[in-house]
């Protein structure tokens, strides 16, 4: 597709000791839908919905050109989670980040969202994940704050903040549609210079 071959570049692979964070391609199709189905139960208290019903389905490829149409528009970028394993060459889906609502200008902001395989939650994989995107959002993109918006049960996503370091800026009421209502959310933020090191480096030493 047109938009891939510009996006990529603009998607580039992140590396750190157990992860890589890559942009899905045509081939994950299959292994994308098995991954969101068997968590379905897992994620759906905390994916987002539409006040106004359920959108019409989308197919995987839709959802890439969309995807590859936010990064060259620089609204938005998204990184599927591998796991290198030795002897594979094609390493497994584990999850996804995503920046969203990015601003540039006076603002130079965006958002942060993500989501891990149920079996492999609590390993401090997500943390690892978001540390890499955190510091390609301030290096290379040279944005000035990230924020991460939490509902205040959502234990797990509190622990991954937590060990990133984001400061809690208070509870946000009726923030997102999630799970058929609309639902209140703690906004969790850092700004750049709040960073004295690579984020990576802050949650190894962490």
């Amino acid at each position: 597709m047109f938009f891939s071959r510009r996006a990529k570049h603009l998607v580039p692979d992140l590396v750190s000791d157990r992860l890589l964070l890559r942009q899905l391609a045509a081939r994950d199709e299959a292994e994308w839908i098995n991954l969101r189905y068997a968590n379905s139960k897992w994620l759906q208290p905390w994916d987002p919905t539409s006040p106004m019903g359920p959108p019409a389905a989308i197919t995987f490829r839709e959802m890439l050109k969309a995807k590859d149409e936010a990064a060259v528009e620089g609204s938005g970028y998204s990184w599927a989670l591998a796991l290198p394993q030795l002897h594979q060459s094609q390493p497994p889906l584990i999850g996804q980040v995503s920046v969203s609502s990015v601003q540039y200008g006076a603002a130079r902001t965006a958002s942060i969202g993500y989501w891990i395989d149920r079996n492999h939650a609590g390993f401090g994989l997500m943390p690892e994940a978001c540390a890499l995107v955190v510091d390609h959002c301030f290096e290379q993109l040279q944005l000035h704050r990230l924020e991460i918006n939490i509902r205040p049960e959502n234990t797990a996503s509190l622990r991954v903040v937590d060990k990133l370091g984001f400061r809690d800026e208070g509870l946000r009421k009726g923030y997102l549609h999630i799970a058929g209502q609309w639902r209140d959310h703690r906004t969790f933020a850092l700004n750049r210079e709040e960073l004295k090191t690579t984020m990576l480096e802050h949650i190894y030493e962490h």
